[in-house]
């Protein structure tokens, strides 16, 4: 399961608090939250504290985002060391 909230929203920013895993069908559902945040020309950050898994397909979007300058932040030491494998 996963669960994607607005935590903050201006014209120039928004934060998005995702909680839960990141995998399967639930990785497209964070992408077109992503995308939507995006396509409004507002900066985007990510707030990771509660997300317990990503599968490779959720590592591959949240390092596709962090290098379209979206800001992961509070990254559990799992998802971090998953976004560290690898070329970013």
């Amino acid at each position: 399961m996963l669960r994607i909230s607005i935590v903050e929203s201006s014209s120039q920013a928004c934060t998005l608090r995702v909680e839960g895993q990141v995998k399967g069908c639930f990785v497209e559902e964070l992408r077109r939250s992503c995308e939507q945040a995006l396509v409004s020309g507002s900066r985007l950050r990510l707030d990771l504290a509660d997300v317990s898994f990503a599968d490779s397909c959720g590592v591959a979007l949240l390092k596709n985002l962090s290098r379209r300058q979206v800001a992961l932040v509070n990254l559990s030491p799992f998802i971090g060391e998953q976004l560290k494998e690898g070329a970013f």
